[in-house]
């Protein structure tokens, strides 16, 4: 793994991660730095499902795939502000 791998992981998984915090109704008692893991995880098992799936790697904007990762982000974000909220006492 280079810098630049790592660094564009990181910068994906940001985007990803605000955007399912974005798509979440209400508030999320999770830092950006878990938003940003949970991107990170969503952005790599959204394109791992992807190519299974078969779709196709275009030269543009892989829109079913960014999908994906989104759904997966919402999904992920969701999860983790639930556990979060009910570590609470």
């Amino acid at each position: 793994m280079t810098i630049e791998s790592i660094l564009g992981a990181i910068v994906i998984g940001a985007v990803i991660g605000a955007l399912g915090r974005l798509f979440l109704p209400g508030r999320q008692p999770i830092g950006w730095i878990l938003t940003i893991v949970v991107g990170i995880v969503a952005a790599l098992i959204g394109t791992a499902i992807a190519q299974v799936m078969g779709v196709a790697t275009t030269d543009g904007i892989d829109w079913i795939e960014l999908v994906m990762q989104v759904v997966l982000a919402v999904v992920g974000v969701g999860i983790v502000a639930g556990l979060k909220r009910g570590s609470r006492v």
